[in-house]
């Protein structure tokens, strides 16, 4: 398969902070990878690296082979990567409907808008039922659901998620991971990060073990379900 998401070793900072020292991943299309790893790890490091947020003083990010290291964040959105950050990040002072709308912000293309709109309803019913309601007085699983439906509005050539199963009662991450699981189905490619590695690796295909900014380990994902460093470290396997 074609490689949409090319990072080559990458070196981003915080001021002095060596925050990601050489790393390298990809994702080909149609895949779920995943990202792995403790707090501090560089995880969503990583993630804001791709997305513009941060430009990294070595390496280089491709997107379908066309370098975007130094490219503006607004314009890597408008080449489809799309960034749905921890902690969600909606507009809690605008409706359903206008944080959806600013999902769209890179399309002028109204009649795609409202078809891609239709399907994010369809796909999380809970929001067409709550479309005039302000995003800030939604549960915690419906702000997640706003903030996966927003990142989905320009049709994403990859869809970026950075813990979105943080704070979520169990049944609400059962609700997350398995709606993720569809998206990829239906032809979503996705990077996701997240703590919770059991249940992300039980949806992705290939994951990448990341420890204090360096990527460590890389497997198919139902190999590193397997690894005995992977089972003691992250997922509570003595």
């Amino acid at each position: 398969m074609a490689k949409i998401l090319e990072v080559n070793e990458v070196h981003s900072y915080y001021g002095h902070i060596h925050a990601l020292k050489g790393i390298s991943l990809h994702v080909e299309e149609g895949e779920i990878v995943t990202l792995i790893g403790a707090n501090g790890a560089g995880k969503s490091t990583t993630l804001r690296t791709i997305s513009g947020l941060i430009h990294p003083k070595a390496g280089s990010v491709k997107l379908d082979g066309i370098d975007i290291t130094h490219t503006e964040a607004h314009k890597i959105v408008g080449a489809g990567v799309s960034h749905v950050p921890e902690g969600r990040g909606i507009f809690p002072k605008l409706t359903v409907l206008e944080n959806l709308d600013m999902g769209a912000f890179t399309s002028n293309d109204n009649a795609k808008n409202a078809e891609r709109m239709a399907q994010v309803f369809e796909l999380f019913p809970r929001l067409k039922e709550r479309a005039s309601q302000y995003g800030g007085t939604l549960s915690g699983g419906e702000q997640q659901m706003l903030a996966i439906g927003r990142g989905l509005m320009l049709r994403p050539r990859i869809l970026m998620l950075d813990e979105p199963s943080m704070g979520l009662a169990p049944v609400l991450v059962e609700l997350i991971f398995s709606t993720i699981k569809k998206l990829n189905e239906e032809g979503t490619t996705i990077l996701l990060v997240e703590q919770n590695a059991l249940m992300a690796l039980s949806i992705a295909h290939r994951g990448y073990v990341m420890q204090t900014g360096e990527i460590v380990l890389t497997n198919q994902a139902d190999l590193l379900k397997k690894n005995e460093m992977v089972q003691k470290t992250y997922l509570g396997i003595a």
